[in-house]
């Protein structure tokens, strides 16, 4: 919506001025028209509607087959003319027609002349002009000033006069609003309608008034007031109730912030009928004074407008002009009603700019609310046809496709929005790069209500920008507040108090056999599911913030076992793993020297084993970390090397002095000549860098000489051994001695 001056907030007025950028705000970018459904007037309470509100009832999809849901406009909905919406213009038509041939048949006239006339069209004139003004077209709550003058036309001169009260409005606006012409036209009929069961509604009560013979004031009493009020609602009932059929959601929910707008509607909708009645008796007593009445009629038509500006600002942005959260969820209800209705899906995306925040604080608030007023601009450019933008607050935007072919083309369509949002922006001179992360979820695959598919599209839309993948879509393993992955956690956050939590130990070995080290694995047995893998619930405690305590808690056991190990001769060193989010805590540099100290470990005896990742998201705060690290005498590694993406540049950063080749090259090295070459380069880059290199899952002897003769230091494995508990692996160091690790002796003669 273009706000006006009189409707948008000063904030609003002065931000577009200084940023200078008066830019005629679209629900939907390239002309494909506008979000959501929202429907106008009919008869004398239309208008033209040059800048579109928030749509408080949001209009379903066309009734066409074939044609997805929400993907016109309202004004585009009927311009193929669906069933109901030609029965209507035809049923209306006929009306007209009898009508007309009434008239001429018995000799009537169509329409008062003289003063009373000329009254009647300049009064009506005005109103016109006014709402035409006013840039709205009506149709919520629907009694506006025209219907006051429609309703008296009616109960003085019959249906007649008032249908071409009707028809003239229809003219007028139809010249104003001439690209919506045939919406003009349904709204008109719909109009003539109820106009013509009032009338039926009056011949009921025997009154069958007309231009000769008005039903005149003077003959009213106490007794003709309930046929009054009998004929308004039906006049209201039946043109009200067809607009609602026709535009309303198919769903027939009322928005919440409509309804009470709606209630504010309905009293002033009932001074505005409380006029008619006084309308009639000026016009037959002195006619010439019916124009005075324009001054009331306007002002409460401009109060019509203004309650349902106020619920439309209650569902809009005030910064940008998109729809805000809550007109998202009520949109998304509709939609998810269409979809089920026609058996079609329906996308969800939620969009989050990476780095806005850091641009906030350092240009400060006015540049950060000018960069956001060009992204939502992009955003609406970008937009397929049928797609709805809201702003769901900070930096944070959604995209509705209301239908969706696929997860793969919803997916397509968040990419291609994500690449938009990505291009450099202009600010003042200064070009700024302000990545964006999607998270897409789908229903029905990922949810059936219109919460949960929230809750899901943000979950992904994290994955996106944790991982840096620029856009993901939703899944349940990776969504740590799934009920079942809720109940995982509390029996995990149980279990690390309990102590049921187990490290296992891979060794790590030289191909001399001698042990260079092992690796600390968690591993959990739950009492009633069994093994849980520990892929599963570290994610879990990744997503949950239960990871810092699991850390402490591996730390904790890892470092009491390396100490009683040194106590028995059993001088080790033991990795283990630490989360990029442990890195960023801070002070974790020195609650390890302190866990050192405590059990009286030297800090050699410890490795950490971290991921490029852990550069991605404060690469600042990250190096200060490591840095205290290898300075307290931590030996740091780095693991499942070659996965990440920017991996020689993340090399170059880190103060590793060791990599650790991960086993998704390692698996195929002996049948696949570019994984083989892959490793070999790693190993050549990490020698002249003076790292050693280990390769992670080693399980035959082709692989273990194929990594000897690329020059590898050390593997890990199966072919070595599996995660060991510490009782085993006490009694597997012994064992080796100071013999060091031997390869079975069916695989000698392959080494010689």
């Amino acid at each position: 919506m273009e706000p006006t001056e009189s409707a948008a907030p000063d904030s609003w007025l002065r931000l577009r001025r200084r940023v200078g950028t008066w830019r005629g705000t679209r629900w939907t970018g390239r002309g494909h028209g506008r979000t959501g459904g929202r429907t106008p007037a009919c008869g004398p309470g239309a208008a033209a509607d040059t800048h579109p509100p928030i749509p408080l009832a949001i209009a379903p999809a066309p009734g066409l087959a074939g044609t997805a849901a929400g993907t016109d406009t309202d004004t585009e909905r009927h311009l193929s003319w669906p069933a109901l919406p030609a029965f209507v213009v035809a049923a209306a038509a006929l009306v007209l027609g009898a009508g007309f041939y009434r008239a001429f048949s018995g000799h009537h006239a169509l329409f008062p002349c003289g003063t009373v006339g000329w009254s009647l069209a300049l009064l009506t004139g005005v109103i016109v002009g006014h709402l035409v003004m006013l840039g709205r077209a009506r149709w919520w709550g629907g009694t506006g000033s025209g219907a006051a003058l429609t309703l008296a036309v009616l109960l003085l001169y019959g249906w007649v006069p008032a249908g071409m009260v009707s028809l003239t409005v229809v003219v007028l606006v139809g010249i104003a609003r001439r690209h919506r012409w045939r919406q003009g036209v349904l709204l008109g009929a719909v109009d003539l309608l109820g106009i013509a069961a009032g009338a039926l509604l009056l011949g009921a009560f025997g009154r069958v008034p007309s231009v000769e013979t008005p039903w005149r004031p003077a003959t009213w009493s106490v007794a003709t007031a309930p046929e009054v009020v009998l004929v308004a609602v039906a006049y209201l009932a039946v043109s009200r109730g067809l607009q609602w059929y026709l535009y309303a959601p198919r769903s027939g929910k009322v928005p919440t912030v409509a309804r009470t707008a709606l209630v504010r509607q309905g009293l002033v909708a009932v001074a505005l009928l409380g006029i008619a009645p006084l309308l009639c008796v000026v016009a037959d007593a002195e006619p010439v004074l019916l124009p005075l009445f324009a001054i009331p009629l306007v002002a409460l038509d401009s109060s019509l407008w203004m309650a349902r500006a106020r619920a439309e600002e209650q569902l809009r942005d005030p910064l940008t002009g998109l729809p805000n959260r809550q007109w998202l969820l009520e949109r998304i209800w509709t939609a998810l009603d269409d979809a089920e209705r026609i058996g079609a899906r329906s996308a969800l995306m939620l969009i989050d700019l990476d780095r806005f925040r850091s641009v906030n604080d350092t240009l400060g608030h006015l540049a950060g609310d000018r960069l956001l007023l060009q992204i939502a601009d992009r955003l609406r450019l970008a937009l397929p046809r049928g797609a709805e933008a809201a702003r769901l607050g900070g930096d944070e935007f959604a995209v509705l496709l209301p239908v969706a072919d696929s997860t793969t083309s919803a997916t397509r369509v968040a990419r291609g929005l994500v690449a938009a949002l990505s291009s450099p922006l202009d600010l003042d001179g200064l070009t700024l790069v302000l990545e964006a992360s999607a998270g897409v979820a789908v229903f029905p695959d990922h949810a059936l209500d219109a919460e949960g598919l929230l809750r899901r599209a943000d979950v992904a839309m994290y994955q996106a920008k944790r991982d840096r993948t620029g856009v993901e879509v939703y899944e349940s393993k990776r969504d740590s507040n799934t009920p079942d992955r809720l109940g995982l956690l509390g029996d995990l956050r149980r279990a690390l108090d309990a102590h049921e939590v187990q490290l296992h130990y891979q060794p790590k070995v030289r191909f001399d056999g001698q042990v260079a080290g092992l690796e600390a694995l968690v591993r959990w047995v739950h009492p009633e599911r069994g093994k849980v893998p520990p892929d599963e619930f570290i994610a879990i405690a990744e997503s949950s913030g239960l990871m810092p305590h699991l850390t402490e808690y591996v730390l904790e056991t890892a470092l009491a076992q390396v100490a009683r190990w040194r106590a028995q001769g059993l001088r080790v060193p033991v990795a283990v793993n630490v989360s990029p989010r442990d890195v960023h805590t801070p002070g974790f540099a020195g609650s390890v020297a302190a866990r050192l100290a405590r059990h009286g470990v030297p800090a050699g005896a410890l490795q950490l084993e971290i991921t490029e990742h852990v550069l991605l998201e404060d690469p600042q705060r990250a190096a200060d970390t490591l840095a205290g690290l290898t300075g307290h005498g931590v030996k740091m590694s780095l693991d499942d090397f070659g996965t990440g993406y920017s991996s020689l540049v993340h090399l170059r950063r880190l103060p590793v002095s060791e990599l650790k080749i991960d086993r998704s090259f390692v698996a195929r090295l002996a049948v696949d000549t570019e994984d083989a070459e892959i490793v070999r380069c790693t190993v050549d880059l990490a020698h002249s860098l003076g790292l050693l290199v280990v390769a992670e899952g080693v399980e035959d002897d082709e692989t273990w000489e194929r990594l000897r003769d690329l020059g590898c230091d050390a593997v890990q494995g199966w072919l070595v051994a599996a995660a060991m508990p510490p009782e085993e692996t006490t009694a597997w160091l012994r064992a080796r001695g100071s013999r060091g690790w031997q390869r079975p002796r069916a695989a000698l003669p392959a080494a010689e």
